[in-house]
């Protein structure tokens, strides 16, 4: 369908904005303005004067043709002056392009609209009046149709050239009216104020489009953009995120602490300004939502107790809604590549990956692989697909000293973090933040080094299956208290046994090769004789007081209580697995 802009004169479009910069004014005469120059943005004033000095009516037209380009996007295709016998073209404007048909000029009727001209998207006759009638036409073409702000510089310039023809054809016919000539005198005041207030306007929103350009060139932040929306506004702007948490103020008056509204209430309010096309008051705030791609990622608003704001303000407002829309699409796009690396990072070290390349990744992702680590594996049964639990455990964890990796593998979460967790301190916040306390978590033990990664990751595994088949299955376990249990699992290897043995007779041990004793065999003969002292010396070779004094030597040396049930079940199994499959190694 064609654009069919409405018939006015220039003092209809008095509340027409404009945010074009100024352009040259090159090819028409016009009377040196001096300082106005700058005030005078698209030439209209400079134009208005020269136009209103000038008797030729074909002069006029010319003038005003020369122009059009200076409005924007636009061509002057043709001119014609209303004659007795019909249309007559003005003479002198050639473009070169294909000439524009005078029968079908004389279809309009003396109506604006649209003619044929090859090679245009967009032609358009606008008709010169006054109220006696038509004037002539001045026709313009464009590859694409103006928008409002064009509409209004092109009407403004039809009115002023059309109150030019009037006032030469009353000059010419020397009718000396004076109301005539004062409404003339009115429509150009009009336009000329007209002018003078788009100039401001102009001014206003140049201004705020300078600040806030300003702000994004120089990569500034949220608090940059409040700060400078609270600059140009006068009131105080803020930033919260979709559930009403306070992000960033700027100007006086700053809640403390900020109170956040009710879920209720923050939805339904969220809804009623994003029905609405632009900033919306919402009791004593003016609101804009930040969504790019139609998703909601901040609310930018303005403290307005007062309704202060004007149509300024909303200008500010909406451009810097939409240049913290570009801010937080661009945090969460860094955000989102950052965690995909990182969990690329924890897949590779859980598999096993090459030491020096773990650790340039790392660095470049800041974290410092080599301290020492805990792998950690979070399961909670009926937790669903759609990643709620990895945000829970990032959340849960995000108070520790430095971000651990997290990343998914089936319906379980693992981590590789600095800190060892306190007990069910993990568990009890997952719990609270789930809102259900059926989840179980294992947590390995010291990892040094990123090789060390692959078996901290199956202790987690055993961690876990341990708490998960026994009595109590919600809770954490830690490989290092798993005992006996950590080698009767399946895949355990020699280094596994070795290092079940040096937990609990490494002392003794020690002790053995140092002094040339022989505690730990006598602790396995003790066992193997069942804890009968009489057996045990016999078999031994030994006399009763002095197998009580090596029991005893091997109490105060292990610090392990004999008569404890669990202790007594790890040693004994300890020093068959020293004896039969590492063959009393020492």
């Amino acid at each position: 369908m064609a654009y069919r802009p409405s018939q006015r004169s220039p003092s209809d479009v008095s509340g027409q904005k404009a945010s074009r910069l100024p352009g040259d004014t090159a090819g028409t005469e016009r009377h040196d303005p001096g300082p106005l120059a700058v005030l005078d943005p698209h030439g209209l004033l400079a134009l208005s004067r020269t136009l209103f000095t000038c008797a030729e009516q074909s002069e006029i037209v010319r003038l005003a043709m020369r122009h059009v380009s200076a409005l924007g996007s636009y061509n002057a295709e043709a001119g014609y002056l209303a004659t007795g016998d019909g249309l007559s073209r003005v003479p002198g404007h050639d473009t070169g392009a294909p000439t524009v048909d005078d029968a079908g000029m004389e279809e309009l009727g003396g109506a604006d609209g649209s003619v044929v001209l090859p090679g245009r998207s967009w032609n358009w006759a606008f008709g010169l009046r006054e109220a006696g009638g038509l004037l002539g036409y001045i026709v313009v073409s464009s590859h694409t149709g103006p928008d409002d702000e064009g509409h209004f510089l092109l009407s403004t310039l039809v009115g002023l050239t059309s109150a030019a023809l009037s006032l030469a054809a009353t000059r010419a016919s020397q009718h000396d009216n004076t109301g005539e000539l004062s409404r003339l005198r009115t429509e150009r005041d009009t336009a000329l104020l007209q002018l003078d207030t788009m100039r401001s306007e102009l001014h206003l929103q140049k201004t705020v489009h300078e600040t806030l350009d300003g702000v994004a060139a120089r990569g500034g932040g949220e608090d940059a953009i409040t700060q400078a929306l609270y600059e140009l506004t006068g009131l105080s702007a803020l930033i919260e995120d979709r559930f009403g948490n306070l992000r960033s103020w700027a100007g006086p008056d700053r809640p403390d602490p900020h109170s956040v509204r009710s879920s209720t209430y923050q939805e339904e309010m969220l809804r009623r300004v994003a029905r609405e096309a632009g900033p919306v008051r919402v009791e004593a705030r003016l609101i804009a939502l930040a969504r790019p791609r139609g998703d909601l990622l901040g609310v930018l608003a303005l403290e307005d107790p007062a309704a202060t704001a004007d149509e300024h303000t909303m200008f500010a407002l909406d451009h810097a809604q939409r240049l913290l829309a570009q801010e937080l699409l661009h945090m969460r796009e860094l955000t989102e590549v950052e965690l995909r690396l990182r969990r690329q990072l924890i897949d590779d070290l859980l598999a096993g990956t090459d030491e020096t390349s773990a650790y340039a990744r790392a660095e470049a992702l800041g974290h410092d692989l080599r301290r020492p680590h805990y792998v950690v594996v979070v399961h909670w049964p009926g937790n669903a697909p759609d990643d709620s639990l990895t945000r829970a455990v990032e959340q849960v964890t995000a108070t520790t000293a430095a971000r651990p990796l997290i990343t998914r593998r089936g319906d379980r979460v693992v981590l590789l973090t600095e800190a060892r967790p306190k007990d069910d301190a993990v568990h009890t916040s997952l719990s609270h933040e789930l809102g259900m306390s059926d989840g179980a978590i294992g947590v390995s033990t010291r990892c040094d080094s990123p090789d060390g990664v692959p078996r901290c990751y199956q202790e987690a595994l055993r961690a876990l299956e341990v708490r998960q088949n026994s009595r109590r299955r919600s809770g954490t376990t830690f490989f290092d208290d798993l005992g006996l249990y950590r080698i009767l699992g399946p895949g355990n290897d020699l280094r596994e046994l070795e290092g079940f043995v040096r937990e609990w007779l490494g002392e003794l041990i020690d002790y053995d090769a140092e002094h040339d004793t022989e505690l730990v065999e006598t602790l396995s003969r003790y066992f193997d004789c069942g804890g009968n002292y009489d057996d045990a010396a016999a078999a031994l070779t030994v006399h009763r007081s002095t197998l009580r004094y090596r029991l005893q030597r091997i109490r105060d040396i292990s610090d392990r209580d004999l008569a404890d049930v669990d202790s007594r079940l790890n040693l004994q199994v300890a020093t068959r697995v020293w004896k039969i499959i590492l063959g009393g190694r020492r």
